[in-house]
C-alpha cells in the first residue's frame, strides 16, 4: 500500500463541494398580509438640508463674530447697528417688513413641506414578493414600456403615455382600422402591461384613441 502524497507546497486546490439546489429547507411565500408597506420612497433631502445648513451656518457665524468682537471691546459692525436700528425704527405695516415676513414664511412653510412628504414622485413603488427586499420602477421606464405595448397594437401609429401613481393617461394615433376595434384593443392590452409591470397600487388606464391630422 503506498503512503498517501503530501499536498504542502502543491498548487492543487482543494475540492469543492457544491450544494445541490433545492436541498435548502423551502422557502414560503409570502401571504398578501406580510408582503409590507405599499408607500413611496422617502428622498433624502440633501440638497435643501445643505442649503438650509450653510445659511445658518453663515448667518450664525456672522452673529457669533460680531458678539465676540463687541465683548472684545471693539464696536458692532455696521451692518448690526443698521439691522437694529431699522426694526426698531420700521412700523409693523411697513412694505419691507412685510415683504420680509413673507419670504420667511414662505421658506418656513417649503421646509415644513419638505419634511412631511416622501418625494420621489417618478420612482413607483413595486409589489414586495420577499419582506427583506424593495423595489421600485421609474415612471420613465413604465411609460416607455406602456408605449411600446400600445404601438404593437394593429392600426396605432403612435401613442403617448402620461405615468402617474392613479392613473395612466395614453393617447394614440390610429391611421387605418375603425377606432372603436383598436381602442377595445388597446385596453385588454394595456390593462395586462400595466398588471405585469408589478406596481404596488395599480393605476386605472384612461385610452384616448384619434386620427392623425392632415399634413398642410
Amino acid at each position: 500500500m503506498s503512503e498517501p502524497r503530501s499536498t504542502e507546497g502543491s498548487t492543487r486546490g482543494l475540492p469543492v463541494m457544491e450544494k445541490p439546489a433545492g436541498t435548502g429547507p423551502p422557502q414560503r411565500p409570502p401571504a398578501e398580509g406580510e408582503r409590507g408597506p405599499r408607500g413611496r420612497f422617502w428622498s433624502a433631502r440633501r440638497v435643501p438640508a445643505g442649503i438650509v445648513a450653510l445659511l445658518l451656518l453663515i448667518a450664525a457665524g456672522a452673529f457669533l463674530y460680531d458678539v465676540v468682537a463687541v465683548r472684545a471691546g471693539r464696536s458692532a459692525l455696521g451692518w448690526r447697528r443698521e439691522l437694529a436700528r431699522q426694526l426698531a425704527q420700521r412700523p409693523l405695516d411697513d412694505i419691507w417688513v412685510r415683504v420680509g415676513a413673507g419670504v420667511a414664511a414662505a421658506l418656513g412653510l417649503w421646509l415644513l413641506v419638505l419634511a412631511v412628504t416622501p418625494g420621489l414622485r417618478r420612482m413607483l413603488p413595486m409589489r414586495r414578493t420577499r419582506p427583506d427586499v424593495r423595489a421600485g420602477l421609474h415612471r420613465d421606464a413604465a411609460s416607455a414600456v406602456l408605449r411600446d405595448r400600445a404601438v404593437e397594437v394593429a392600426g396605432v401609429q403612435s401613442a403617448h403615455v402620461r405615468m402617474r401613481r392613479g392613473k395612466v393617461r395614453v393617447r394614440a394615433l390610429a391611421h387605418f382600422r375603425e377606432l372603436d376595434d383598436v381602442r377595445s384593443d388597446l385596453d385588454g392590452v394595456l390593462d395586462d402591461a400595466v398588471r405585469g409591470l408589478g406596481l404596488a397600487r395599480t393605476p386605472a388606464v384612461s385610452v384616448r384613441v384619434a386620427r392623425p391630422g392632415r399634413k398642410g
